[in-house]
C-alpha cells in the first residue's frame, strides 16, 4: 500500500490540474445530479417489525383510509385566547375566522372542510357524538368524558385545536416552498389570539444553519495556524475538508432520490464528522509533507527560513517529499480511516434503516475525506509549489518534529513514566465517576415535547397538555382483531376491551372510534394520563399490552396498540435493546483490528479497555447535563434522543482508533528498531502528540460549533462528540496508554507465535517503502 500511496502523491503533485479537474468534474456533476433529482429528506423514524409498526400495517389493510402518524403530512395548530377571554368572544371569532380563511386560500392544503373555527368544530361534533352514543345506551356522564377527550375546544373555550393536511403522500413528500409558507401565514400577528403549530410534518422544516460549520472552520484554522505558523499552510487542511464534505453532502442529497431512509439529520451528522476527519486527514499529510522537506532542506528552520529553504528546491524535490509524505502518513491515514468506516458501517447489522442510512452517509462522507486528502490535496499543495508554507503567522514558530530539544510532549511523558501507577489509577478513576450517571440514562424519539423552549411545536404542546390534559399530546390506537370471533360474541368482545383499557393504570380515557361493518376489527382511541415524554406513558403501555394474553383467553380476540407513542417507544427500547450486543462487536472489532496492526495482546486490550472508559464517561456526563440538568446549565432537561447513543459510540470508536494509530505506531516503530520498550514508548509519544493534540483540538472545535444548533439531537450530539474526543485524546491517549506501556514494559508488545503466523503484515508506517528507499540510495 505504501509503494501505491507514494506513486498516486507525487503523481498527483507532478499532475496537479489535471487531477483538480477531476475533482471538479466530480464536484460539478454530482452538484447536478443532486439538484435534477434530489427529493426532500425524511422525518420518520420507523423500524420494520416492531409490534406497533405491524399493528399500524394491519390497521391499513382494515381500514385503508388510516394513516401512519410518524410520516402524515399534517400539521397541529393550536388557537389561544388571552386570559379572561374565550374563541367564542366577538374579537377572538373574527381573528380565528380571518386565520382558516387564510388557510382555505393555500392551494397545497386539502380537506378544507376541516378549517373551521375550533368552537364551532366542537359544536357539531358535541352533537353528532352525543347522538351516537346515546343511540348505543352509553351513560350521559361517560358521552360527556369521551367528548372532552375528542372535543377540538378546551373545557373552558380559550383553547382550540385545528388540523391541516397537506396534499402529499407522506410528511417528507411536502416541499420546503409549502412548508415555509404554511410557518408565515401562521407566524403572523393576529390580534386578540396567539397561535403555535407542530406536528411530524413541521419537524422537516428545521434547517441547519451553516455557523457550526464556520465557527468550527475558524477555530480550526487558528490550531493549524499555530501548527504550521504559515497562512497558507493552515488553509490547506480546511479547502481539502470543504471539498470533501461538499461532495459528500451533494451525494447525500442526490441519495434522496433512491432511497427515503435518509433522515433530515442525515447531512448534519455526515457534515460533523466529515469536516472533523477530513480536517485531520489532511492536517497528518500536510504535517508529514512539512516534515520530508524538513529533513532534505535542514532543520530547525523558522516559518520564514522555511518558506525561503522552500524556494530553492526543484519541483522534482517537492514532489518526492509529498510521494513519502502520502506514502507514509498516507498509509496511516487509510487504516485511521477504515476504522472509522467499519464502525459505521456495523451499525446496520441492526437493521434499521433511518440508522444505516444516517451510517452508511457519514461512511461515505470518510471515504471521501481519505480520497480528496490522498489525491486532492497533493494536488493543491503542488499547485502552490514554493508558496506551501508562506504567509508567516507573527510570533508563532511551528515546532520542528525532528528537533531533538524536550518538547511539551516529551516532558508530559517523562512525568507519567516517573509515576506510571499513580497517573494510571487517577485517569481510570476520574473517567469510572464521570460514567456513575450514566445509571441513570434514558432515551426517548424527538416529539414536540422535546423540542426547543419558545419555538412554536413546543408551545403547542405545552398549551395543549395544559388545556386538554398531558394524555392529549400521546394518544394510543388500540387495534382489536375479532376475525375469528363468532359475530354475536363481537360487541361484548369489543366492550370487555374497552373497559380493560379503560380501567388499567395510567389511563385516562378509552373509547371505540371506529369499527368495520362486520364487527371482525375496532379501533379504540386510547389516551393516557401522561404526556409523550413522560415515562410513566411508556409504563403504561406496557400494562395495556400485559393484558392481551388474558384477553385473548377469555374472547378468542386479540389487539394490538399503535401510534406515534407506542411507536416512537418501541424505536427506543430497540435501540436499548442492541446497544449493549453492539458496544461487543465493537470492542471485539478493535481488539482484532488493533492486533493486527500492532502484533500485540496488550496494545489492543488496553486500546479497547481505554475506549470503553471514555465512551462511559461521555454517557455519564452527557446524562449530568443533559438529562440531569447540572449546574443548570441546560433549562429544559430531557431524556437523550434513542439513537444518539449507539451512533456515539459508533462515532468515537472510530475516532478513538485514530488516535491509538497516530500515537503508537511511533512507538512501535521505535520499538521495532531496538529502543527499549520504555524509551520508545516515550519518543513516540513525544512525536505523535503534537499532531494528536492539534488533531483533537480540531474535532472538539468542530464537533462543540454543533452546540449552536437548534435541533435538540444535533446540539446533544455535538456536545457528546466534543465530550468524547476530549476524555479519549487527553485522558485515555496521552495518559492511561503510555502509563499502562511504561507499567507492562517489554510484554506490551507479546504476541503468541502462532497468532503472528496467522496474521497478515500490515505496513502501517511504510517501513517497505522506507526500505526501498535505501536500497536506490545504496545503488
Amino acid at each position: 500500500m505504501a509503494s501505491f500511496l507514494y506513486k498516486l502523491g507525487k503523481n498527483a503533485y507532478l499532475n496537479r490540474w489535471r487531477y483538480l479537474a477531476i475533482w471538479l468534474i466530480i464536484l460539478v456533476a454530482v452538484g447536478g445530479s443532486a439538484t435534477a433529482f434530489s427529493k426532500n429528506t425524511s422525518s420518520s423514524f420507523s423500524i420494520p417489525g416492531l409490534d406497533s409498526v405491524v399493528t399500524q400495517e394491519k390497521m391499513k389493510e382494515r381500514f385503508p383510509d388510516s394513516v401512519d402518524p410518524t410520516s402524515e403530512p399534517t400539521a397541529q395548530i393550536v388557537i389561544q385566547a388571552p386570559e379572561g377571554k374565550t374563541l367564542n368572544d366577538e374579537e377572538q371569532k373574527n381573528a380565528v375566522n380571518s386565520l382558516m380563511g387564510d388557510l382555505q386560500a393555500k392551494d397545497y392544503l386539502i380537506r378544507k372542510e376541516q378549517l373551521v373555527s375550533p368552537a364551532m368544530a366542537a359544536m357539531g361534533m358535541k352533537q353528532q357524538l352525543s347522538q351516537a352514543k346515546a343511540a348505543q345506551g352509553v351513560p350521559p356522564d361517560q358521552i360527556e368524558a369521551d367528548f372532552k377527550v375528542l372535543s377540538p375546544l378546551s373545557e373552558d373555550g380559550r383553547t382550540g385545536i385545528a388540523s391541516v393536511t397537506f396534499d402529499a403522500a407522506t410528511s417528507m413528500d411536502v416541499s420546503s416552498e409549502d412548508l415555509a409558507d404554511l410557518q408565515q401565514t401562521l407566524d403572523e400577528p393576529r390580534d386578540g389570539i396567539t397561535v403555535s403549530y407542530g406536528g411530524q410534518v413541521m419537524q422537516g422544516n428545521n434547517a441547519i444553519g451553516g455557523a457550526s460549520e464556520l465557527i468550527g472552520l475558524a477555530i480550526a484554522a487558528l490550531v493549524l495556524m499555530i501548527t504550521f505558523g504559515s497562512f497558507v499552510a493552515a488553509g490547506m487542511p480546511l479547502i481539502s475538508a470543504v471539498v470533501g464534505v461538499a461532495v459528500g453532502l451533494l451525494g447525500i442529497t442526490l441519495g434522496t432520490a433512491f432511497t427515503d431512509s435518509i433522515n433530515d439529520m442525515t447531512p448534519t451528522l455526515a457534515s460533523m464528522i466529515g469536516l472533523a476527519v477530513g480536517i485531520d486527514y489532511a492536517l497528518f499529510i500536510v504535517s508529514r509533507f512539512r516534515s520530508e522537506l524538513i529533513s532534505r532542506i535542514g532543520n530547525d528552520l523558522s516559518p520564514a527560513e522555511l518558506a525561503q529553504a522552500i524556494k530553492r528546491t526543484s519541483r522534482e524535490q517537492r514532489a518526492e517529499a509529498m510521494g513519502f509524505a502520502v506514502g507514509k502518513a498516507g498509509s496511516a491515514v487509510v487504516f485511521a480511516g477504515l476504522t472509522v468506516i467499519i464502525a459505521l458501517t456495523a451499525l446496520t447489522i441492526i437493521n434499521i434503516p433511518f440508522l444505516s442510512a444516517m451510517a452508511l452517509a457519514a461512511a461515505a462522507t470518510v471515504v471521501i475525506a481519505v480520497a480528496v486528502a490522498l489525491s486532492f490535496l497533493p494536488a493543491l499543495l503542488g499547485a502552490l509549489g514554493t508558496k506551501a508554507f508562506a504567509g508567516k503567522v507573527p510570533a508563532v514558530k511551528a515546532p520542528d518534529p525532528e528537533d531533538e530539544k524536550p518538547t511539551m510532549g516529551l516532558k508530559w511523558v517523562r512525568r507519567i513514566r516517573k509515576h506510571p501507577l499513580i497517573h494510571l489509577v487517577a485517569g481510570v478513576a476520574f473517567l469510572a465517576l464521570l460514567a456513575i450517571p450514566a445509571g441513570n440514562l434514558r432515551l426517548a424519539m424527538p416529539t414536540d415535547g422535546s423540542a426547543n423552549l419558545g419555538s412554536p411545536a413546543r408551545i403547542a404542546y405545552d398549551t395543549t397538555a395544559e388545556a386538554f390534559g398531558p394524555g392529549r399530546n400521546a394518544p394510543m390506537i388500540a387495534l382489536i382483531d375479532l376475525a375469528d370471533v363468532q359475530p354475536e360474541g363481537r360487541q361484548e368482545a369489543v366492550a370487555k376491551a374497552v373497559e380493560t383499557f379503560a380501567t388499567t393504570e395510567g389511563v385516562a380515557n378509552a373509547q371505540v372510534v371506529k369499527t368495520t361493518d362486520s364487527l371482525d376489527t375496532a379501533q379504540v382511541l386510547i389516551t393516557p394520563q401522561f404526556g409523550a415524554t413522560d415515562e410513566r406513558a411508556s409504563e403504561t403501555l406496557a400494562r395495556l399490552r400485559e393484558h392481551a394474553a388474558a384477553f385473548n383467553s377469555e374472547t378468542g380476540g386479540t389487539y394490538g396498540i399503535t401510534g406515534a407513542t407506542p411507536i416512537f417507544d418501541d424505536i427506543s427500547q430497540r435501540l436499548q435493546d442492541v446497544l449493549l450486543p453492539y458496544v461487543a462487536i465493537v470492542l471485539a472489532l478493535a481488539f482484532l483490528v488493533l492486533m493486527l496492526v500492532f502484533r500485540s495482546i496488550w496494545v489492543p486490550l488496553i486500546a479497547a479497555a481505554g475506549f470503553a472508559l471514555s465512551v462511559a464517561a461521555t454517557f455519564g456526563v452527557t446524562v449530568g447535563f443533559f438529562q440531569e440538568g447540572w449546574l443548570g446549565l441546560i433549562e429544559d432537561p430531557q431524556p437523550l434522543l434513542s439513537f444518539l447513543p449507539i451512533m456515539l459510540i459508533g462515532l468515537v470508536f472510530g475516532l478513538a482508533m485514530d488516535y491509538q494509530v497516530f500515537l503508537v505506531t511511533r512507538m512501535r516503530e521505535g520499538w521495532a528498531h531496538g529502543k527499549t520498550a520504555g524509551n520508545a514508548t516515550s519518543n513516540g509519544f513525544k512525536h505523535g502528540a503534537r499532531v494528536v493534540t492539534a488533531a483533537a483540538l480540531i474535532m472538539i472545535s468542530v464537533f462543540a460549533a454543533f452546540m449552536l444548533q437548534d435541533a435538540v439531537f444535533i446540539k446533544t450530539m455535538g456536545f457528546a462528540l466534543a465530550v468524547a474526543v476530549l476524555f479519549d485524546a487527553f485522558v485515555v491517549r496521552m495518559m492511561i496508554i503510555p502509563a499502562t506501556m511504561f507499567l507492562l514494559d517489554e510484554r506490551a508488545w507479546w504476541l503468541p507465535s502462532w497468532i503472528d503466523k496467522i496474521l497478515p503484515k500490515v505496513d502501517i508506517e511504510g517501513e517497505s517503502l522506507q526500505r526501498s528507499a535505501g536500497i536506490q540510495a545504496s545503488n
